[in-house]
């Protein structure tokens, strides 16, 4: 059988993983790429070196994100949401939404840009050599869309 997700169906979907696909374009060229992130009711939290994605959502901030779960090919669930990137610059506003990135995948393996300040073993200045400053953004979700497929 084939269905739509309710509202409430593909927002549980959106905060039960870790793992999405950012859509974004740029000068012709479309990018699709896998983020680990957090779900916060209205908005999809991440972060990211400096690369292509930031560099394509910088320069169009409407985005897609997409993500999925599959049990086999005829049990399934995916949703797709559009919605507008925001880079955040405020250090407490960084901070907050990398301790929500870090809590909820506290016992995953977490790269080095997601590490919030406190769980280093020495604080150091971002701008020292060596370290790598996150790029820390939100997706404000305008639209959410969900399918599903049960046997």
């Amino acid at each position: 059988m084939l269905g739509t997700l309710n509202k409430q169906e593909a927002e549980e979907l959106l905060y039960n993983n870790l793992t999405g696909r950012i859509g974004c374009y740029m000068d012709g060229k479309v990018y699709v790429v896998p983020i680990s992130y957090v779900f916060d009711g209205t908005s999809i939290i991440a972060h990211s070196r400096e690369g292509m994605k930031i560099q394509f959502m910088r320069s169009h901030p409407d985005v897609c994100f997409e993500v999925e779960s599959i049990q086999d090919l005829t049990n399934w669930k995916t949703v797709v949401a559009w919605g507008r990137y925001e880079e955040l610059q405020d250090d407490v506003e960084r901070f907050n939404a990398l301790q929500l990135l870090v809590n909820r995948t506290l016992k995953l393996k977490i790269s080095k840009t997601a590490t919030a300040p406190h769980m280093t073993a020495k604080r150091v200045h971002a701008h020292q050599p060596g370290n790598v400053k996150a790029v820390v953004f939100k997706i404000h979700l305008t639209e959410i869309t969900g399918r599903f497929e049960k046997n």
